[in-house]
């Protein structure tokens, strides 16, 4: 109940100083009256939508409208509300001023300046334009990113070895099945030696991927396979289930999908990718995450190989990376991690800025990290969750060349 309390409160004051701002910049009253409409009406629908969230369900394509709707609206506001909170703080020290000056003729506030409203309204635009860019094109405006890693240890063999990484498909968020084809189409196209996969097949239920299977399996073989891991997403921990047993069978059933569209499935093992007689190791741990699950088991995944060996880690998220991998004696020279999607939402100039708020959370979240001659990628992510867009931080299908250094 308080919660509930404190919300209308926050909504209440945000409403409060977006009308002023309208009032101000619009003086005819029925678009005043239609704005009181509009937000009502909104906001009546995002408190019944939230009422009637079924954790049995989780998340699907009404919570990720409703989700898109609050942030749509609000920000925008909470914008206008700082801007115009800021002229109140202006207005009262002038109003002290004129007090204490003996003024007394005039208003003790002056009125709201119709400049400031107009300005408020500028402001609010950028994130209001933005978020609708990001859930209307930006969700599905795929991006190839190539990065030349070097390794002095590497095979010559394997030197030029390319790998397409995808990661976090959450095909239970997709709505438009052309805009999927496409980013197919352009996985193919890289003609990669390695196809891997990081984890999260769906939301929550192996049902998300059914109507999409087709369309995954016309990834492409590739000379040294596809492999695949699973992510936190995949174990079914985000909903209530009638029972343990179906919990479980939703989980053999998300397994089982990493069969049907063609990539073998790793469950904390190992394989041996062989060419012109040498070898690197391939290595599939379970979600091992920070705060999130941790089923990966490095120790048994890496059994067999050694030190000295060249290995390939795929590991869902980055945070193994940082708590259990970077600074193994095992040596990882490089890991392929996702899970952070780059929070969906940042700024990315190459070269110039990279910045999100998710990266106060994870320490490696978007693109290459080093430490020691130990690399990690982590993927932006092939899909979206939770809010249904992308702004900034694009859908990633990642190429990696690995060079002998």
């Amino acid at each position: 109940m308080i919660r509930w309390i404190l919300f209308f409160v926050f909504v209440a004051l945000i409403e409060i100083y977006a009308f002023q701002t309208v009032k101000t910049v619009f003086r005819v009253r029925w678009v005043q009256y239609a704005y009181i409409a509009i937000s009502l009406f909104i906001l009546l629908y995002i408190v019944y939508q939230f009422t009637q969230f079924d954790r049995s369900i989780g998340q699907n394509k009404t919570t990720l409208f409703t989700l898109g709707l609050l942030l749509i609206t609000y920000l925008p506001k909470m914008v206008i509300t700082v801007v115009m909170f800021g002229e109140d703080v202006v207005r009262v020290i002038d109003g002290l001023m004129k007090e204490f000056l003996g003024n007394s003729n005039e208003s003790f506030l002056p009125e709201r300046r119709k400049f400031v409203s107009q300005l408020a309204l500028g402001l609010a635009a950028i994130p209001f334009l933005s978020l609708l860019y990001g859930m209307t094109k930006g969700k599905y405006n795929f991006k190839v990113i190539k990065q030349t890693i070097l390794f002095p240890d590497l095979p010559d063999a394997f030197d030029g070895m390319t790998i397409t990484q995808i990661s976090d498909i959450h095909s239970g968020s997709f709505d438009n099945p052309e805009e999927i084809e496409h980013a197919i189409d352009l996985i193919n196209q890289q003609n990669s030696d390695l196809i891997l996969f990081t984890g999260d097949i769906v939301n929550t239920h192996a049902t998300e991927m059914h109507p999409w299977i087709d369309t995954f399996k016309r990834i492409k073989s590739a000379p040294m396979g596809k492999y695949s891991v699973l992510g936190n997403h995949d174990y079914g921990e985000y909903v209530t289930w009638p029972s343990q047993a179906d919990k479980q069978k939703n989980f053999e059933d998300i397994k089982d999908l990493h069969r049907q569209i063609g990539f073998n499935l790793m469950l904390n093992e190992n394989v041996k990718l062989e060419k012109d007689g040498q070898q690197i190791t391939l290595i599939g741990v379970e979600n091992w995450g920070e705060g999130f699950k941790q089923a990966g088991d490095l120790g048994k995944a890496a059994i067999g190989t050694s030190a000295k060996d060249f290995k390939i880690l795929m590991s869902h998220d980055p945070s193994h990376w940082e708590y259990e991998v970077k600074d193994s004696p095992n040596h990882y020279q490089l890991t392929l991690s996702g899970h952070t999607h780059g929070l969906q939402f940042g700024v990315e100039i190459p070269g110039v800025i990279k910045w999100s708020p998710v990266q106060y959370r994870y320490k490696q979240w978007a693109g290459l990290y080093e430490n020691l001659g130990r690399y990690v990628y982590v993927n932006r992510g092939f899909g979206f969750h939770a809010y249904p867009g992308r702004v900034g931080i694009w859908p990633e299908i990642t190429v990696l060349e690995l060079k002998k250094a």
